[in-house]
Formats: C-alpha cells, sequence, structure tokens
C-alpha cells in the first residue's frame, strides 16, 4: 500500500477574508472557518489567534496539535471514522500544509507551547507557525460531549485549511510504501513491526472519543494496521493527552525512520499492531499475548519495537509484551521514562520491570521533571483571560509541561542520560 503526500511549506500565515495560499503564505479566512466550525450546534462559539515563529509567545491550556493534511478528491476522507464517513487510511495522496499547526485550546491546566527562551529550544512546536482554535462548547454539556466537541473542531479546522492546497502543485513528494508480511525474506535485512498502545484503560474512554477510526477503544484487543494508517489520520491522540499528539501521529518520528531505513535497505517495515493497556491482570494478559502472537505469527516479524501510552500500568504491559517476543526469538527494543515516573530520578524506578531478555531499552521521556526558567513573553493565548493572565507572570517550567518536550511516540528532543 502507498501513502503519498504532496508536501506545502508555509512560512507566513494571517487571518483574512478569504482562504488562501499565495506561494508560501496562507490566509485563513476567519468568518468563513468560523461558519464552518459552528455548523457544530454544542459549540456555542470559536476563537481564532495567530502565532507565529519567533514571537515572544506563550500558547497555553493545549488540548491537541494536529498538522493540516486533507486528501486528494476521491482517494479517500479526511481523518476516516472521526470526521468523515469510514474508510481504510493510508493510500493514495494527502496534501500537507508544513511548517503549522492548528493548535486546539481546552483545559486551563493543559500544556504550553512555548515560543521563546529557555524551553524553546526543546519544544518541537517553537519553530512552526500556529493557528490557535479555542472552541467554547455550550455550557449545559456533559464533558464527554463538550470534549468530543472540541477535538472535531481541531480535525475540521486542520483539513479545511488542508483544501486551499488541493490543485496546487506541491513543492516536495514524500512517499511511503510497504507490502507488509506478504513482502518476501531478504537474507540480512531483518523484518521490524511496531506496536504501540493508543490508550490505557486507566482512562476510561468516554463514550464518543475517538482514538482509533473515530472509536473509543472500548472492548478493543490488538490490531494489525498498516503503517501508512498511523501517518494518515486513522489514530488520534487521546482525551487525556498523556504526552501524545495526534502531530506527532501524522508525523510518526518510528514509522519515517523505519522507512527511512527501509528504503536504505537496512530493515523491511513488515507493519504495526495498535493495542491496549490494560485496566485489570486478565486484560493485560490477553493484550500482551495477543500483540505478541500477532507479532510474530502475522506479521512474521524477527524484531519489534515498542511504544506505551500512560504511566505506569501501561509501562508494565509494554514489558511484559516484549518478554513474550523475546521468549518466541523476536528481538525487541522498549521506550521508557514516562512523565509520571522517576521524579527522583534513578533508573530503577523508570523501568518497573527487570526481564533479563528486555535489555535494549531507550529512556526517551526521562527529564519530564526538569526545570527551566520560563519565558518573559509579551503575549499569552490561552482559553480563557483568567488563563492567559496566570500563565503570563510564570516564573519556571517543568519538561512535562511543555507540549511536546516529553513525548510518548518518541518524538521528543530531550533525553536522559545515565551517569
Amino acid at each position: 500500500m502507498r501513502l503519498t503526500l504532496f508536501v506545502h511549506p508555509i512560512t507566513d500565515l494571517r487571518l483574512g477574508g478569504e482562504t488562501r495560499i499565495e506561494g508560501t503564505a496562507l490566509t485563513v479566512g476567519e468568518e468563513e472557518l468560523r461558519g464552518a466550525l459552528l455548523q457544530d450546534s454544542r459549540l456555542e462559539s470559536v476563537a481564532f489567534e495567530v502565532v507565529r515563529a519567533g514571537e515572544h509567545a506563550r500558547i497555553g491550556g493545549v488540548f491537541d496539535v494536529i498538522e493540516p493534511r486533507a486528501k486528494q478528491p476521491g482517494d479517500g476522507y479526511d481523518f476516516p471514522g472521526a470526521i468523515s464517513p469510514m474508510a481504510l487510511a493510508g493510500r493514495g495522496t494527502t496534501h500537507v500544509l508544513r511548517g503549522m499547526t492548528v493548535a486546539v485550546l481546552g483545559e486551563p491546566s493543559g500544556s504550553v507551547i512555548e515560543m521563546s527562551g529557555p524551553w524553546a529550544e526543546w519544544c518541537p512546536f517553537s519553530a512552526l507557525h500556529h493557528l490557535v482554535v479555542i472552541p467554547n462548547p455550550r455550557p449545559e454539556l456533559p464533558r464527554h460531549m463538550a470534549l468530543n466537541a472540541r477535538k472535531q473542531a481541531g480535525l475540521r479546522a486542520a483539513a479545511y485549511l488542508a483544501r486551499a492546497s488541493l490543485g496546487l502543485p506541491p513543492a516536495d513528494t514524500e512517499m511511503y510504501e510497504s507490502d507488509g508480511p506478504s513482502q518476501p525474506r531478504v537474507e540480512g535485512v531483518p523484518r521490524v513491526a511496531y506496536i504501540a498502545q493508543v490508550h490505557s484503560r486507566q482512562f476510561v474512554a468516554e463514550v464518543d472519543e475517538q482514538i482509533l477510526y473515530g472509536h473509543n477503544t472500548t472492548g478493543m484487543v490488538p490490531v494489525v494496521l498498516h503503517p501508512n494508517e498511523w501517518l494518515d489520520g486513522a489514530v488520534l491522540a487521546p482525551n487525556a493527552g498523556l504526552n501524545v499528539l495526534t502531530y506527532h501521529y501524522q508525523n510518526h518520528p518510528i514509522l519515517t525512520e523505519l522507512y527511512r531505513w527501509q528504503n536504505e535497505g537496512k530493515v523491511a517495515l513488515v507493519g504495526t499492531i495498535a493495542t491496549m493497556a490494560g485496566g485489570d491482570n486478565f486484560d493485560r494478559d490477553l493484550n500482551c499475548t495477543l500483540a505478541a502472537e500477532l507479532t510474530k505469527w502475522a506479521l512474521d516479524a524477527d524484531a519489534a519495537i515498542l511504544t506505551k501510552t500512560g504511566g505506569g500500568a501501561p509501562h508494565a504491559d509494554m514489558g511484559y509484551t516484549a518478554k513474550l517476543l523475546e521468549d518466541m526469538g523476536v528481538k525487541t527494543a522498549v521506550m521508557v521514562g514516562p512523565p509520571n515516573l522517576s521524579p527522583e530520578r534513578t533508573v530503577e524506578s523508570s523501568t518497573l520491570f527487570n526481564y533479563p531478555e528486555v535489555d535494549a531499552i531507550v529512556f526517551n521521556s526521562g527529564g519530564a521533571y526538569f526545570e527551566l526558567p520560563a519565558a518573559k513573553v509579551e503575549r499569552v493565548v490561552a482559553p480563557s483571560p483568567e488563563a492567559a493572565e496566570a500563565l503570563f507572570n510564570l516564573e519556571k517550567l517543568a519538561a512535562s509541561r511543555v507540549t511536546g518536550v516529553t513525548s510518548q511516540q518518541g518524538a521528543q528532543r530531550l533525553r536522559a542520560l545515565v551517569y
């Protein structure tokens, strides 16, 4: 299956009367976009702000970050199952606005995007332009409906913006293609799979929480996905955040690196498994066993990379899945070091499992408790004036509070070192 990305770089972003792309400048038709989003009657209002790369600004209360993308007409649907009819993602052509995001704001206690100051070097979004979308659900709505309305507003805004590029020639083209487990074995080229938790039952999914093709994952067992499905809108960040962002699924650092290695002849990328972290011992044993079995027998993998979503229990599930794989002869590498582990900064408390077989461990998010001074900013964009005032006078920020600095998807720039 082949996915082609038509990349349109955006180097300037502004609000205006009509949505259009001129060169590499995007003008967002504010009233037209507002009208499109307010077709959702659950929203009382929606506000927009533009924050540009290089501004001395802070964006607070971040709910999700999404890269604007839209399918070529006839090639599929935008964010299928979530804002469009169900259809297979990951094939055909998708238009991408690269260099900008849709930053959706929600709870005032959410994370922040630091555009300047000490944290800007480590925040992967400081060098991008942002259309900040602030959806205001009707106050009488149940919380789960408000969260769903907020999520859908961000997805619809992302697709709306990217549709401005339809018909324009791309500045660059990216192609992702894999024949999955059907590709023949090549001597000396290991067959690699990726196993990722998309949610944890520690955080009960809302009835309308959209994570996998618009489904809330209730009752989900491990499922095989083509790598391209992650890159093309099939998997979305959960409501709880958990240092997972839709943007990093769309630009998944592990999958794009494995594709690069495949193009260089180093590995064969044979597929992925989307799984859950269990809510009890039965769930844990079931999910871990099925994930390992699918990797070994359905994907015929020689090796697997594993990541998680959530804290301690998901951490242990990931380790146990890796142990089962090692017992089957499948070599593994796991990424550990979530934001709510190891406040005392020890390797032992970051690991939580001790399987001698699982000996390739990457501490990807350690340093979540590392603090730096907060930037002195000229402007704060937040869900409310009260939240903006509180964020304006911050003195320090921990890594786990800055969007993208700690990442369950391996996208962070800050690493933990063992001394």
